[in-house]
């Protein structure tokens, strides 16, 4: 057993190490970072199944560190969750295949609300249809899964979550995000206290 969780890490640090770094990431970035931080809008982030959980830990990461965020099922936005959507927001979404249906079917149902919503498109497959529509695309890498069936979203979810990090703490940079600012959002538990006590110590 330890040999093989011994595999199962390093083939995921191997699949993080792969991740390409090119300039959509600054594309991605700057969309935020206009539609966000400029025209006060919000991101709105789906996915499907494991994509989907992976994109509401993103939102909840980006709403505590001063970028606000709420994540939208892609079934439920086909039964009034839609109305979520505003005009300066921007879409952020999550398909391993590039062509999920529900996703894809969400793409067609945000635009015919507001035109020109820009999307930032997370997946690991760059002939997907969903690149088509895409401003920014963050390519995972497309990386075997570690599942020995091939079949299980393992190594494709945890490159989605680096690159969602990625995002986030870029973000945080660019803003300037500080601890004093941790603090108002996040005011229970030991993060709460430690931001706090980091805020008095930089206000000494």
């Amino acid at each position: 057993m330890n040999e093989t969780i011994t595999k199962v890490i390093v083939q995921e640090a191997l699949a993080i190490s792969k991740i390409p770094v090119t300039d959509e990431y600054t594309k991605a970035l700057d969309i935020i970072y206009q539609r966000v931080h400029k025209k006060k809008g919000k991101i709105i982030a789906s996915g499907m199944g494991k994509a989907g959980q992976i994109a509401q830990n993103i939102t909840t990461t980006f709403s505590s560190t001063g970028t606000p965020a709420v994540f939208l099922h892609p079934s439920d936005s086909q039964h009034g969750d839609l109305g979520v959507i505003q005009e300066n927001d921007v879409l952020l979404l999550i398909s391993n295949s590039g062509k999920t249906r529900e996703i894809v079917e969400l793409v067609k149902l945000a635009e015919n609300l507001y035109r020109d919503l820009p999307l930032i498109l997370i997946s690991g497959n760059p002939e997907g249809e969903l690149v088509k529509s895409a401003d920014a695309f963050l390519y995972t890498g497309n990386p075997e899964e570690v599942c020995p069936l091939g079949l299980t979203p393992s190594t494709s979810t945890t490159t989605m979550t680096v690159i969602g990090d990625a995002l986030v703490i870029a973000m945080m940079t660019r803003i300037g995000f500080s601890s004093e600012d941790y603090a108002k959002r996040h005011h229970g538990g030991y993060l709460g206290d430690k931001s706090r006590a980091q805020s008095n110590n930089n206000e000494d």
